[in-house]
């Protein structure tokens, strides 16, 4: 009976570049021409100056997790290759 191949690793299925690019998204909503730190504060919270960079910094900050996480994928996937 064969091994089950194993799937090719992809960037776009890694959770890490959907959050990094959903918190971009939101940064940029929250620039002060399009709609300002009231369109993307939560219910409730006072007003915090420099929000919007507090979440294009967490953007880079998912970013690089997700190339961290992304290159070790693709090692295991070639050391899983190679033992075949």
């Amino acid at each position: 009976m064969s091994a089950k191949q194993l799937p090719k690793p992809a960037a776009w299925k890694n959770t890490y570049f959907w959050i990094a690019g959903i918190l971009f998204v939101l940064g940029i909503v929250g620039l002060p021409f399009l709609g300002g730190d009231q369109a993307i504060r939560d219910p409730g919270q006072g007003a915090e100056p420099g929000l919007v960079w507090i979440y294009f910094g967490s953007a880079v900050v998912m970013f690089v997790n997700g190339l961290i996480s992304h290159s070790q994928t693709v090692q295991h996937y070639q050391e899983a290759l190679e033992d075949e």
